[in-house]
């Protein structure tokens, strides 16, 4: 994706790497379109529901997203649960601990029907909403960052405000995220594993 008004930033930590505009070339878009092994609503550690991902287009936007934060050595999870009652749609780890907070949002109606977004400021460094070409960017509040993305990629127009997470809370986090991940993992390579050693 091209914006030649796109501004970014330097992410936590000073990485002299990033650059300004997407550095993940797009694949094939009929490999792109195959089933993604992701997590559905219902429970974020089963797998998805057989709906193509274009027919779910904040899922697209998520898919997006990671791509774009993975070529710049960050890791993510996507429907991450940080605390009870808080779901994250992506949560990314950067290579020097950051942690970053992306909120995928593909309508006026999807943005607006949000309440719990400035509850998950308090669990990231940084905080970012993701959205397509099409939707009204000045509805969102300043002091947050901003991703522009699609199904193949994303670029980032507006560094979130850093809001640096004390040590303690930091470490919650990491070990909440390598479980997830672990588990996320487990479950895709033995599905009923899920349902009968659930806690």
């Amino acid at each position: 994706m091209q914006d030649n008004d796109s501004q970014s930033g330097q992410p936590t930590g000073g990485d002299d790497s990033w650059e300004e505009g997407p550095l993940y070339r797009r694949p094939d878009p009929v490999a792109a379109e195959a089933p993604q092994p992701e997590a559905s609503r219902a429970d974020p550690l089963a797998p998805r529901s057989p709906v193509p991902a274009r027919d779910r287009p904040g899922e697209m936007l998520a898919r997006g997203v990671c791509r774009h934060l993975r070529a710049h050595d960050f890791v993510t999870v996507e429907e991450f649960v940080p605390a009870r009652g808080l779901r994250v749609d992506v949560m990314g780890l950067g290579p020097r601990d950051e942690i970053w907070v992306i909120e995928c949002k593909s309508c006026r109606a999807d943005f607006t029907g949000d309440r719990k977004w400035q509850g998950y400021l308090e669990w990231c460094d940084r905080y970012f909403w993701a959205v397509d070409r099409d939707f009204p960017a000045e509805l969102l509040p300043e002091g947050t960052g901003l991703l522009l993305a699609d199904g193949y990629d994303a670029e980032i127009l507006r560094m979130g405000e850093e809001r640096r997470l004390p040590a303690a809370r930091r470490k919650v986090l990491m070990r909440k995220f390598a479980r997830h991940a672990a588990l996320r993992l487990q479950g895709l390579r033995d599905p009923g594993m899920l349902s009968a050693y659930r806690p």
